[in-house]
């Protein structure tokens, strides 16, 4: 199947990045470590602050470096090949491939999510499993749900990176768009801060936001916040924004491709 051999070439390419990754690694323990400390002195002050015990704010921190670069947090992956290309022209040949250009790119960030997830999510985690008290899925629910969720939050975040790199059609670099969005994913996912712990209706917009998806509903269901038809619920949130966000990504590149002018001739 051609999506499935794209994402496996995303995946070897990355797999060649082999210094990269054990920095990578290296850095994402460190800073889990440094971030697990400055939570259990937050929960010494108040042990139960958003529904969460000490434990589970550890836990928190470690889902949350291995979801860092799965989700692609700060942008990256396909979707910036994808606003390069638009920038140097070489989209022409993308829009003559007999393949949808959406489907075409998700694939190749799926391969590329995949590779990250069992380097630079799995060895940090295992690192915060030696040093921490971490919390496991307490049932078999719930551990599917996670794995449910985790693929379902690089779509939600695949969508928003594609809609930020398509805004080159028009603007031919999206450098100042994906430093805002960064700025609201970081701001908005959980990554840094639980969105449990927002105040009123400011924790209500940010529950709702599609960033949501990337890192906090992820964890919740890991530390068994939903159960039941609350899971459900939690999973046809990340559903529901994945319909929203690629249907906006094909409206987008029909309404771009209706107008682009090829940049390099």
């Amino acid at each position: 199947m051609l999506h499935v051999a794209i994402a496996t070439r995303a995946f070897r390419r990355y797999s060649t990045y082999r210094a990269a990754t054990l920095a990578g690694i290296f850095t994402n323990s460190v800073f889990g470590i440094i971030y697990s400390f400055a939570y259990l002195a937050l929960w010494s002050v108040n042990s139960t602050a958003g529904g969460y015990d000490a434990t589970d704010a550890v836990t928190y921190v470690w889902l949350g470096q291995a979801l860092l670069m799965t989700i692609a947090l700060w942008g990256g992956g396909s979707p910036d090949d994808l606003a390069e290309r638009i920038r140097s022209g070489d989209i022409a040949i993308d829009l003559y491939r007999p393949v949808g250009l959406v489907g075409w790119y998700l694939a190749s960030d799926l391969g590329r999510a995949a590779y990250h997830l069992l380097t630079r999510g799995l060895a940090p985690t295992v690192v915060g499993f030696v040093l921490f008290d971490i919390r496991l899925p307490d049932s078999p629910a719930a551990a599917l749900g996670f794995a449910l969720a985790v693929p379902m939050a690089v779509v939600v975040s695949f969508a928003i990176r594609f809609l930020v790199a398509s805004t080159a059609f028009w603007l031919l670099d999206q450098s100042g768009v994906k430093v805002m969005s960064g700025a609201f994913a970081i701001f908005f996912s959980g990554m840094m801060l639980p969105l449990v712990l927002f105040p009123g209706w400011l924790g209500v917009v940010a529950r709702a936001l599609p960033w949501a998806a990337y890192v906090q509903v992820p964890a919740d269901i890991w530390l068994g916040k939903h159960s039941g038809w609350d899971l459900v619920r939690a999973l046809g949130f990340q559903a529901f924004w994945i319909v929203v966000l690629l249907g906006l990504c094909h409206l987008v590149l029909s309404a771009a491709t209706r107008k682009v002018v090829v940049q390099g001739g």
